[in-house]
């Protein structure tokens, strides 16, 4: 009888169920894009009690709808348009950055002076 690695665990206990699972491939996949999907959220609600910013506190400081907030909070909107990322991170004080080897580049929004909003990218240090 052969056994694969991942069969055997510590003190021959079977698998758990999750384990199990996790052997399915369709499983697996659809797990991890819901993982993944979660991890924004996760972030925004533990910043978001850290500092102690509620979800209408958050919306004026970034100037985006309190639905919005709160459809990015519980997960169940989990695309975000990178100018609310943007203005997500800046409201917490932190800067967007592309980075690449050594290179790193920090997104921001712009207003010019017809008061249209654009993304710049700036050389960050």
């Amino acid at each position: 009888m052969k056994l694969e690695l991942s069969e055997v665990t510590t003190m021959n206990k079977p698998l758990s169920t999750f384990e199990r699972k996790m052997k399915n491939p369709k499983f697996k996949k659809a797990f991890e894009e819901g993982y993944k999907k979660l991890l924004f959220s996760e972030l925004m609600i533990s910043i978001m009690e850290g500092d102690d910013v509620s979800v209408r506190n958050l919306a004026k400081e970034a100037d985006i709808s309190k639905s919005v907030i709160q459809n990015l909070r519980s997960g169940k909107q989990s695309d975000i348009k990178v100018s609310n990322l943007i203005k997500i991170a800046h409201a917490f004080g932190y800067e967007v950055i592309l980075q690449k080897g050594d290179e790193r580049l920090m997104l921001e929004e712009t207003t010019t002076k017809d008061l249209k909003k654009h993304l710049s990218v700036v050389e960050a240090a």
